[in-house]
């Protein structure tokens, strides 16, 4: 491994035999994404937006659970459904509006335990808080550079 490769971060990679399988290193970790279905039509894997709403449905309810223990509520488990989808009908009303969004990303949290009404409505305010949440409503600078071989 190169002195880049162990700086951390992830790491992605595809090559031209597959060129829409993507391969992930995170750490010890790997995985595969699949962008085949933009040729084919036949999701056959996760694709990008998969890995967005995984990131922030972990982030949801590892953050619920950090919340509930520590406030020593029954939160017994924490379940989170995401569903990504375009806005179309708002991008003519305000495409001079630079605030206007046209990704939208429904969740539907799902709490067992036996929590009272007022420990749900706080857990769902709390839902919104995590820090993956925060980063993608805050919106991202990203920057690109070139690395030798």
């Amino acid at each position: 491994m190169g002195e880049k490769e162990q700086e951390g971060g992830v790491w992605v990679s595809a090559d031209s035999s597959a060129p829409f399988i993507a391969n992930i290193r995170a750490g010890a970790d790997t995985m595969v994404l699949d962008e085949s279905s933009a040729v084919t039509g036949v999701k056959t894997g996760a694709d990008p937006y998969d890995y967005i709403l995984s990131a922030l449905g972990a982030c949801t309810v590892i953050t619920l659970h950090m919340y509930a223990n520590r406030k020593g509520w029954p939160l017994e488990r924490a379940e989170v459904r995401l569903r990504h989808s375009r806005v179309h009908t708002d991008d003519c009303a305000n495409c001079e509006d630079e605030t206007a969004r046209l990704s939208q990303v429904n969740k539907y949290l799902r709490l067992t335990g036996d929590l009272t009404e007022e420990q749900r409505k706080r857990l769902k305010i709390i839902s919104s808080k995590c820090p993956v949440q925060k980063t993608l409503e805050a919106g991202l600078s990203i920057v690109t550079e070139m690395e030798e071989l």
